[in-house]
């Protein structure tokens, strides 16, 4: 599968394009102190920081490591009316339906000298504003869809279920409730792109004296909003994060420490995300690379080698699969063989996160 695509959003001034510089590691967006400082969508690609890539390629004595990748794009400020075009609407919402996901950063710092679109913090607020223009351009696409299919479909029987399926979806998106809360047994509008059955992932910036708890009565209040929904929250302090981008990885790495934190809030949002879309990563090593390949939790060994090449799937026999901590165990897959923990599998066996596969074709 192409890498994961995540779009940032969020209401001016929250802290978006100085989390999305420290992404880049370099100040590829304007951050600056008043509304739409960012006006065309940036596009980053960033690394997922797999330790377990280096650890193989030593092993491996690889000549290069390829990790798995997502890419943000840092979506131009919403304000409210943006379904009806105000502000950058109609851009900002194209923007967001060619994304899988949606990053969605929420103020929850006080700062007296950092204005704020609707002049106090109020983050569940913010999230309602925004949400409120995604449900509202939902509903504009579900009532165009209604009216065409109603013409198309008289006496159409097969129609019935998708027509059934769009007025309750409606009803929903009128009560100002997302279709990702809808029930949706057989899936019909997961055929459609839809806005607000995204997966969301609420960002909670916090500032540097929240560190390193990041907890807050602001950062809660988000939390038992995205419950609701059951969607996921990452506390990060951007701030941090944009100064961790200018150090070197060993510079960022003790000044982690010495805050007491394990790890920076970019890892966790991009582990967040393939957790919410159900990604995972399967890893081939060698002399010439050892690398990780994305794909969906539940595929299958045949269609995993077809990420590498569709060769290796249509000629596949069958695929040598070594835990990542076995191949660490026993110095390799080799070791790893003799051990007896080296299994061979056949084209329906469901790959695993951290499985070190070897496949064999024709």
């Amino acid at each position: 599968m192409p890498n994961l695509c995540c779009g940032i959003v969020g209401l001016p001034n929250v802290g978006k394009s100085t989390l999305f510089n420290a992404l880049l590691k370099k100040a590829a967006a304007a951050a600056a102190n008043y509304p739409f400082c960012t006006i065309d969508p940036n596009v980053g690609v960033v690394d997922l920081d797999d330790p377990r890539l280096m650890e193989l390629s030593q092993l491996s004595k690889s000549q290069k490591i390829i990790p798995a990748s997502v890419t943000f794009v840092d979506i131009a400020g919403l304000v409210a009316g943006a379904s009806k075009g105000e502000g950058l609407g109609n851009k900002f919402l194209a923007n967001i339906r060619e994304t899988d996901a949606i990053l969605h950063v929420v103020r929850c710092f006080e700062n007296d000298d950092v204005i704020h679109v609707a002049g106090k913090v109020d983050p569940v607020s913010d999230i309602e504003v925004i949400q409120l223009e995604l449900i509202l351009a939902d509903l504009q696409m579900a009532e165009n869809m209604l009216h065409k299919m109603e013409r198309q479909g008289k006496g159409k029987k097969e129609l019935d279920a998708t027509l059934g399926c769009l007025k309750k979806g409606i009803a929903h998106l009128n009560e100002n409730k997302p279709l990702r809360t809808f029930e949706d047994p057989e899936n019909i509008l997961s055929k459609y792109p839809f806005l607000t059955l995204k997966k969301v992932i609420y960002v909670a910036n916090v500032s540097e004296g929240d560190l390193p708890g990041m907890e807050n009565a602001h950062v809660q209040a988000v939390r038992a909003y995205a419950a609701k929904e059951n969607s996921g929250v990452v506390s990060i302090c951007a701030k941090l994060e944009e100064e961790l981008a200018q150090l070197t990885p060993e510079e960022a790495q003790e000044y982690l420490q010495a805050l007491g934190l394990q790890e920076t809030g970019l890892n966790r949002l991009i582990k967040e995300a393939f957790r919410a879309l159900g990604l995972i990563n399967f890893i081939t090593t060698g002399e010439i690379e050892t690398r990780a390949w994305t794909i969906r939790e539940g595929t299958g060994a045949q269609e995993a080698a077809g990420e590498i090449h569709t060769d290796l799937q249509k000629g596949f026999i069958r695929a040598e699969v070594v835990h990542f901590q076995d191949m660490i165990q026993y110095q390799g897959r080799v070791g790893a063989r003799e051990a007896g923990k080296a299994r061979s599998e056949g084209k329906d066996y469901v790959v695993k996160d951290g499985d070190v596969i070897l496949f064999f074709h024709n």
